[in-house]
């Protein structure tokens, strides 16, 4: 991951020659402060210093820059390049859905959930690939309903580069549930040249679409394995969604090393 990043990262100030102060600790420290955090959902004055190589408080300031600098969309879009060019990346048939996310300290973003009493929770509304490689993902208060970001989530898939030819951005064919299904947005869909596999409401189980949709739940699971993502601390939207963006670039990292010593 680190030799992804790095060519990424903004370049870091000079150091003052008189009175330069204390050291300035290095990225690759900070991005493994980040990564602990990610994984194990600690808060961020417990990270451990001596084992990880920077406080707490160093690694989520590097954070903070990293992602009003715009790291973490640069290097989803590459990871999703390198996979379309090892040809591991079907984007003819993808699949959208919903996940909501307690959310404790509030913020921008956050709403009465539905389904936990009202409480205030957030949602992440993902878009995968027909493997389950996250395409692109979003983040909404958890009282919005999943079908008003299938637009937004299909605008923020980045044009996937690779193989000759121009770079991909939509589907051929996109497979969601019953909470998408409203006329509109299926016009909307065909509009766009992408055609709707969408669920009916009010009819039967049995369609056969969940034999290519449960991608997207699969990969769900995998986002919420990284431990911060299963509730919401972060009270900035942009903290939450950059660390959102580098769950997503470690799966497709994941993918891309495994096709690659097998």
């Amino acid at each position: 991951m680190w030799e992804r990043v790095a060519p990424l990262l903004p370049p870091a100030p000079e150091r003052r020659h008189r009175y330069p102060g204390r050291r300035r600790v290095p990225d690759r420290a900070a991005l493994a402060g980040v990564m602990y955090v990610l994984r194990t959902g600690v808060a961020w004055r417990d990270v451990p210093a001596g084992s990880v190589g920077c406080s707490g408080v160093t690694a989520w300031r590097r954070l903070r820059d990293w992602t009003e600098a715009g790291v973490w969309p640069r290097l989803h879009a590459a990871l999703l390049s390198d996979l379309r060019r090892a040809e591991l990346l079907d984007l003819v048939d993808c699949a959208v859905d919903g996940s909501h996310v307690r959310a404790l300290k509030r913020g921008a973003q956050v709403g009465p959930s539905p389904v936990d009493r009202a409480r205030p929770g957030s949602k992440h509304h993902l878009i995968v690939d027909r493997h389950g490689v996250p395409l692109a993902a979003t983040l909404t208060g958890g009282n919005r309903h999943d079908v008003t970001q299938l637009l937004p989530l299909l605008d923020a898939v980045p044009p996937v580069r690779g193989l000759r030819g121009r770079p991909r951005r939509k589907p051929r064919r996109l497979y969601a549930d019953r909470g998408y299904d409203f006329d509109k947005y299926r016009r909307l869909l065909w509009k766009r040249g992408i055609k709707p596999m969408i669920a009916r409401r009010g009819v039967a189980h049995g369609s056969g679409l969940g034999k290519v949709r449960w991608v997207v739940e699969r990969a769900f699971a995998w986002l919420h394995q990284f431990k911060r993502l299963r509730i919401r601390y972060e009270r900035r939207t942009d903290i939450h969604q950059g660390l959102l963006e580098l769950a997503c670039s470690l799966i497709c990292l994941r993918r891309l090393v495994s096709a690659t010593y097998a």
